[in-house]
C-alpha cells in the first residue's frame, strides 16, 4: 500500500513536470497506473483526471504568453471541447482488448509526430510559399487538425502534450514559451470535457487517480518557470528517448511477451 502511493506519487509529479517543461508526461503516469493493476481504459481515464490538475496549474503559470494571444483563445478553446467530446466518447465505445492492442500504435505515432513535427512544419511553410491559395487551405487544414488532435486526445492522453506541440509546430509558433502556454490550453480544455464523460459513465479510479493528480500539480507548477531556463534541445532530447522506450515496452508487452 506504501509503495503504491509513493510510487504513483512520483510518477506523477515527474509526469507533471515533463508535461510542462515538453510535454510526454504520460509517457510515465499511464505506464505507472497500469503497473499497479489498473485495466487500460479505465487506466486511461484516470490518467486523464490525473493530468488535468497540472496541464491546468501550468497554464495558470503561463498566463503573460497567453494574454499575448487572446483573439485566438476562444476559437482554439471551442475546437478542444468539440474535438475532446469526441474522442472521450468514442474511448467509451471501444473494446477493452481492441484499445489495449492499439497502445502501441497510439504511443508510436506520438513519438513520431514529436521528432518529425519540425520538419514537417518546414515542408508546409515552402507549400505555402509556392501556392497562393494554400495560406487559405491552410488554415481551414489547420483547423481540421486541431479537432484531430483534441479527438486523440480525448480517445487517449498519453502523448497529448507531444501531439498538441506538434499541431503549434505546423500552426507557424515558434517561442517555445508560448507554444508550452496554448499546449497546456488546450490540453487542460481537452481532459476537461474527457473527464466529464469518463465521470458520468464511472471509469475513473478514484483513490489511485488523486495520487497522481497530487504529485502532477506540484511538478506542472513548479517547472512551469523552470521551463524557461532550461535548454530546450536537451529537454526534447529525454522526451524523445523516454517515449522511445515507453512505445518499445508496449510493443513488448502487448505482442511478444505473452508468446
Amino acid at each position: 500500500m506504501l509503495f503504491e502511493i509513493v510510487f504513483l506519487f512520483l510518477a506523477g509529479l515527474f509526469g507533471g513536470v515533463l508535461n510542462s517543461i515538453a510535454g510526454g508526461g504520460s509517457f510515465i503516469t499511464f505506464p505507472a497506473l497500469i503497473f499497479v493493476g489498473i485495466p487500460p481504459i479505465v487506466a486511461n481515464a484516470t490518467n486523464t483526471f490525473a493530468s488535468c490538475a497540472g496541464y491546468m496549474s501550468g497554464t495558470y503559470a503561463f498566463r503573460k504568453e497567453l494574454s499575448q494571444h487572446k483573439g485566438g483563445l476562444l476559437r482554439i478553446v471551442i475546437i478542444s471541447l468539440l474535438g475532446g467530446a469526441s474522442g472521450a466518447w468514442l474511448l467509451l465505445q471501444t473494446p477493452e482488448a481492441v484499445f489495449r492492442d492499439a497502445i502501441p500504435w497510439l504511443l508510436l505515432f506520438a513519438t513520431v509526430l514529436f521528432i518529425f513535427g519540425g520538419q514537417i512544419n518546414t515542408l508546409l511553410k515552402n507549400i505555402t510559399k509556392k501556392h497562393q491559395h494554400a495560406s487559405a487551405i491552410g488554415a481551414v487544414l489547420l483547423t481540421v487538425l486541431l479537432l484531430a488532435v483534441s479527438a486523440y486526445g480525448g480517445f487517449f492522453n498519453a502523448g497529448l502534450g507531444i501531439v498538441v506541440l506538434s499541431y503549434l509546430a505546423l500552426a507557424g509558433f515558434t517561442n517555445i514559451n508560448t507554444m508550452n502556454g496554448l499546449k497546456l490550453l488546450i490540453s487542460s480544455t481537452i481532459s476537461l470535457i474527457a473527464i466529464v464523460l469518463f465521470i458520468y459513465n464511472d471509469v475513473i479510479a478514484w483513490y489511485q487517480g488523486v495520487i497522481v493528480l497530487s504529485g502532477t500539480l506540484v511538478g506542472g507548477y513548479v517547472a512551469a518557470d523552470l521551463s524557461r531556463k532550461m535548454p530546450q534541445k536537451h529537454v526534447r532530447r529525454f522526451v524523445i528517448l523516454a517515449s522511445i522506450a515507453t512505445t518499445v515496452y508496449f510493443f513488448y508487452d502487448i505482442y511478444l511477451s505473452s508468446r
